[in-house]
């Protein structure tokens, strides 16, 4: 008899037991896959980062089109200040 009544606390007590002993071996798994994760780059990010370098890629040609257009400008400017004034 005082075994029925102790059969349904102990179940509920080792629900916890089993809940933690499932943690316990997942957890090699999860750290694996996590290390994965961690390790390889997925499309999403990759293609975040091509997004990425093509801007920093399109600023740099742009940088360098207005320091050739500035330096045009100084070059042109220089040669009207040198030419004579055909008087």
């Amino acid at each position: 008899m005082i075994r029925l009544l102790l059969l349904p606390v102990m179940l509920l007590a080792l629900t916890g037991c089993v809940r933690t002993v499932a943690n316990v071996v997942t957890f090699p798994v999860r750290a694996a896959s996590q290390g994965v994760d961690w390790a390889t780059t997925s499309q999403d990010e990759a293609d975040r980062n091509r997004g990425r370098e093509m801007r920093k890629q399109e600023e740099r040609r742009a940088r360098e089109e207005r320091k050739r257009a500035k330096r045009e400008r100084a070059a042109s400017s220089a040669r009207s200040d040198e030419a004579p004034d055909g008087r």
